[in-house]
């Protein structure tokens, strides 16, 4: 009979287990349900004071990691980039100042260097004393740490072709990663920056060393982040390849120019073909670590290869790997032959398996470099 009641009251409950022989003290079951209720409640006020603090640290944690940017700096990158790679604003990425561009790259030509230059078979003898060689390298995708200041003069006289080919690209392949991972170390920096909520001065200073470096006008974050980055290292080896012949060119033996780069102020080589009243040269070098840190410097700033950027900049936003087939496309403007080029880059690149070497890396010469192997 109690089952089927679908709402019970305290007197009935009272009465029933009267009847049932059960003694009823009221005074004690008001006290314990006092005591009940005061533990209950001590109890809740504890759990929600224990809660603060345990939650209280990750929501500082998550609120921090959200201010991205710094308090110095204006907080929309972000959506400027997301407006550059929708072309909705296209002079976003075109504006540039060239005052300070190639400050670091004319350090090169300051600092003592031996710039003997080797012949053709000691290099040869130097890679293979330390077991350097390109089977090796695709395989295991580690690469010596061997930088040459100047490419052989013998080079050219090597009638084999693959053999000419593979010591080209064991010359300027650690030059080429070594840049990169110049870049790499400083995009890490330039982010771990950005993921503070507050700058010291020595980080500002830095930031504004690399918006001179990279051209950025108006201390532009968004721009600064597009520009800052890697080039594919399959593109820059065939690049170099079709500009310098595999090292054989005028330019790459006279001025280290790897990739051709042109300049009016006077100082390089001037194409045998060129017309006489042009005022054009080809620009030159000490070393051959300035020629691929000044070809970088160039795709990463200039207005012509800002589609360029644009393409790389979606690639990152997607979280793809950087493409040079992709990539590649946008290099129209590199050389007078336009579409031509980027076919004559594509198939560099394909019939020597270039792309092998992209996710290759230098083995440490230093504590910095080795967080990134």
């Amino acid at each position: 009979m109690i089952m089927k009641k679908k709402f019970l009251s305290i007197d009935y409950l009272r009465k029933y287990l009267k009847k049932q022989g059960f003694t009823i003290n009221p005074k004690k079951n008001i006290n314990e349900q006092n005591n009940t209720g005061n533990i209950f409640r001590t109890l809740l006020s504890s759990l929600i004071i224990i809660s603060f603090f345990f939650i209280t640290p990750f929501v500082i944690n998550f609120t921090k990691d959200k201010m991205i940017f710094s308090n110095d700096y204006e907080n929309n990158s972000k959506n400027k980039l997301k407006t550059l790679l929708e072309n909705q604003e296209q002079k976003l990425d075109e504006d540039i100042n060239t005052k300070f561009l190639f400050e670091d790259i004319l350090t090169f030509n300051e600092q003592p260097t031996d710039t003997v230059r080797l012949s053709a078979i000691t290099i040869e003898e130097l890679f293979k004393s330390t077991n350097y060689n390109l089977e090796d390298v695709r395989k295991n995708k580690l690469v010596k740490p061997i930088s040459l200041t100047l490419l052989p003069q013998e080079i050219k006289k090597i009638t084999n072709s693959k053999k000419r080919k593979d010591l080209f690209i064991q010359i300027i392949l650690p030059l080429i990663i070594k840049e990169n991972q110049h870049i790499k170390l400083d995009r890490k920096k330039l982010f771990s920056i950005l993921n503070k909520s507050r700058n010291t001065n020595k980080e500002k200073n830095w930031l504004n060393s690399k918006f001179k470096q990279y051209g950025v006008v108006n201390k532009d974050l968004s721009i600064l982040k597009i520009r800052m980055d890697e080039i594919p290292v399959s593109m820059a080896i065939a690049q170099a390849a079709k500009e310098t012949g595999w090292g054989t060119s005028r330019f790459a033996q006279e001025g280290n120019a790897l990739f051709g780069q042109w300049t009016w102020s006077g100082e390089g080589i001037k194409p045998s073909d060129a017309d006489d009243d042009s005022t054009h040269k080809v620009m030159k070098f000490k070393v051959l670590q300035a020629s691929v840190r000044a070809y970088q410097r160039n795709l990463n700033t200039h207005p012509s290869y800002k589609d360029f950027r644009s393409a790389r900049a979606e690639l990152r936003d997607e979280e793809k790997k950087l493409d040079s087939i992709i990539l590649s496309e946008h290099l129209d403007r590199y050389a007078a032959t336009g579409k031509d080029y980027i076919i004559v880059l594509q198939k560099i690149i394909k019939q020597n398996n270039l792309t092998d070497f992209d996710d290759a890396k230098l083995l440490p010469s230093s504590i910095t470099l080795e967080s990134l192997i």
